[in-house]
């Protein structure tokens, strides 16, 4: 990890019992695992896409590069379904520079989301030969289909034995992990809490998409005016949550303060956003109420931004709502233009890359990003890394059935303002 300590607890002007802080972060995604790998490997502008021939013919997505490095003593047991095995190895980076004996670790708790959690692992020939099936371990697989096994897999295999939930509430599932974590800590439920989440790719979510003409052949262009749909990919990534005073009384290494949060539901369509993107507006101003921050203390939000035609413009329109008014209009980049949609993975996924710009200053583009969708108070981040202090920065997530969470990172008290 190369970011630097926050400034001492006197410069924060926080309640530290009331302050949720991220210490840990853990990641595998398609450049590889650890969060250091992911942040230069998009600084770099390198895309993960490419043909998904082997699994979908004629569609591009990625995959996590780690065959064989997910935990070898386990990799022919059927107990574990490659969700949780990517779930695992990110948990385990993420407190690799704990002190995992140090008292209250084992009643922290672990808040991990899911949406396909072992469905890569059902095998079809269970309506073929079910007996076959059977003595080959298809009941085994089948018991990692639920998303509460990802939690249970982590859990089990750190040796955590606080409270376990799972999410599993479409393409905003991992952040609002983040944020149900919180609220846990707020409450006092656990000292420290785990949370993200995990989804592998496979077929099915590949023609479920494909059948919603959702899919882009190419690799997607998010909020182009020319943009055709979404890739998918494949991930996870897990947050280590806990109270500021915990921290400072372990002199942990504090990465960001999660500053404010919320979530929110349009109650519109199973599948189609809010055309105008009511709901999600009204998300990003209920995580920035709670950050004490006004539309100026944002410089930057990390998009939902799949590519598809409609949630492109219900985005667009979401940001038009909270930011039109700003002295200059707000940085806006979708990072799954780099390697897809990674489904319940993407929201920590998204988080992770968002605390990295905050720790490093930077800004990612958009790839293939060249006639943007036309919106006076967005700032369509495209070309070249733009370096500028970060103090806030917000990940935007939504999802299938109208869920939206929203995150807002910084790495100090700077842009406590009123809106």
């Amino acid at each position: 990890m190369t970011f630097g300590r926050l400034p001492p607890v006197t410069d924060l002007r926080m309640d530290p019992r009331k302050t949720i802080v991220v210490t840990g972060i853990g990641v595998v995604s398609p450049y590889g695992i650890g969060l250091d790998c992911l942040r230069e490997g998009m600084l770099s502008g390198k895309c993960c896409l490419s043909s998904t021939k082997d699994l979908y013919p004629g569609f591009v997505g990625s995959t996590a590069p780690v065959s064989g490095l997910l935990l070898p003593e386990r990799d022919n047991t059927p107990r574990y379904s490659r969700s949780d095995r990517l779930a695992m190895v990110a948990a385990r980076d993420a407190v690799v520079n704990l002190d995992c004996e140090r008292a209250g670790f084992r009643e922290s708790g672990v808040m991990m989301a899911s949406t396909v959690a072992g469905l890569s692992e059902i095998d079809p020939g269970i309506a073929e030969d079910p007996a076959a099936w059977y003595r080959n371990g298809g009941l085994a697989r089948a018991a990692t289909y639920p998303p509460a096994h990802v939690a249970d897999a982590v859990g089990e295999d750190l040796g955590i034995w606080g409270p376990r939930c799972a999410v599993s509430a479409a393409c905003a599932s991992s952040a609002m992990a983040i944020a149900l974590a919180a609220n846990l800590l707020l409450d006092g439920m656990a000292p420290m809490m785990l949370a993200g989440g995990s989804d592998a790719l496979c077929p099915f979510t590949l023609s479920g998409f494909s059948s919603l003409q959702a899919l882009d052949p190419d690799p997607c262009r998010p909020f182009d005016q020319n943009r055709k749909g979404l890739n998918l990919g494949e991930g996870a990534a897990v947050l280590v949550l806990e109270t500021l005073d915990r921290a400072m009384a372990r002199n942990a290494n504090v990465l960001a303060v999660l500053r404010g949060w919320a979530m929110t539901n349009d109650a519109f369509h199973s599948t189609a956003p809010h055309e105008q993107g009511n709901g999600l507006a009204d998300c990003m101003r209920l995580a920035m109420e709670m950050a004490e921050a006004g539309r100026e203390a944002i410089g930057y939000v990390n998009a939902h931004g799949t590519g598809t035609p409609l949630n492109d413009v219900a985005e667009a329109n979401a940001y038009e709502s909270v930011f039109r008014g700003r002295r200059r209009p707000i940085p806006v980049s979708s990072t799954k233009s780099y390697f897809g949609h990674c489904l319940g993975a993407a929201g920590a996924l998204e988080a992770a890359i968002t605390i990295a710009a905050v720790g490093c200053g930077a800004l990612l583009p958009t790839l293939r990003l060249t006639d943007p969708i036309e919106s006076p108070s967005v700032d369509w981040l495209r070309g070249e890394v733009r370096r500028e202090a970060l103090p806030l920065a917000m990940s935007v997530s939504a999802g299938f059935g109208g869920s939206n969470t929203a995150l807002i990172f910084g790495n100090s008290a700077f842009g406590r303002d009123r809106p």
